[in-house]
């Protein structure tokens, strides 16, 4: 049963190729809006926090401050309102989930670099 799910999902669902990314990368986000009968493209730029689930139901959260005020956002991977992902910086974490960030402000809240 498991297989033929696997299975159905993969012929149903168009895979998408993204950049490797992990928590704690700065990207950039590219994806569709519709206005009415007009479309277009909206770029949101933060701070991955999260990526979680597999497959079919993975997302990745990303989170930016706008006016003073702290923006979370999740994106499902696979879906077909983003047009591409750009990864600007690599960020240094020890964790797979930094919650911690939501606390933090200012200098505190900066995250190192990684170096390739």
């Amino acid at each position: 049963m498991e297989d033929l799910l696997k299975f159905a999902t993969d012929q149903l669902v168009a895979t998408k190729e993204l950049p490797e990314f992990i928590a704690g990368d700065t990207i950039t986000v590219h994806y569709k809006i519709k206005e009415g009968n007009k479309e277009r493209t909206q770029q949101y730029q933060g701070v991955v926090i999260q990526r979680k689930g597999t497959g079919v139901t993975e997302t990745f959260t990303v989170r930016k401050i706008s006016n003073g005020v702290g923006v979370e956002r999740i994106f499902p991977t696979l879906s077909p309102a983003i047009e591409k992902v750009a990864v600007d910086k690599k960020g240094k974490v020890r964790r797979a989930r930094i919650y911690y960030i939501r606390k933090r402000s200012g200098k505190s809240a900066r995250i190192k670099e990684r170096v390739i």
